[in-house]
């Protein structure tokens, strides 16, 4: 089952793509927030269709607790109006610490700030995807 995870952050939507079994995840690409969720959530539609995804999997930034925040409520918000968007399930996924560990991950490799900066997000997206697929 090929699934698409996407980090939805505010300045730009991290994206990444699964193996056609279901197993493993790929960071794919960084979206820019283009200004309008409308045209950025056309963009998330067309790449689920482009790689046949059957499910796609956001992310949900709980509180450190594991409470619902303003953030959390904001992504499942926008998971929402994504959503009415496609005809594949969506489902949200804890993302505490993606970024965090993307960054670690990424300093491991020796890449620069800037270098970083560009592929973060989907670093991110990939890390919450494969947890997702990990516990399915």
């Amino acid at each position: 089952m090929r699934a698409v995870g996407i980090d939805l952050g505010e300045t730009r939507i991290g994206v990444a793509v699964s193996d056609s079994a279901g197993q493993l995840a790929t960071p794919y690409e960084v979206l820019t927030r283009s200004g309008s969720r409308e045209q950025d959530h056309r963009h998330i539609a067309a790449i689920v269709a482009e790689v046949e995804a059957e499910i796609l999997i956001i992310g949900l930034p709980l509180s450190l607790d594991g409470s619902l925040g303003k953030a959390a409520q904001g992504a499942s918000d926008e998971a929402d109006l994504i959503a009415s968007l496609l005809s594949i399930p969506v489902e949200m996924h804890d993302e505490r610490f993606t970024t965090v560990e993307a960054e670690r991950k990424l300093k491991e490799q020796n890449l620069d700030a800037p270098a970083r900066r560009k592929i973060v997000d989907k670093v991110a997206a990939a890390i919450l995807l494969q947890a997702w697929l990990d516990g399915q």
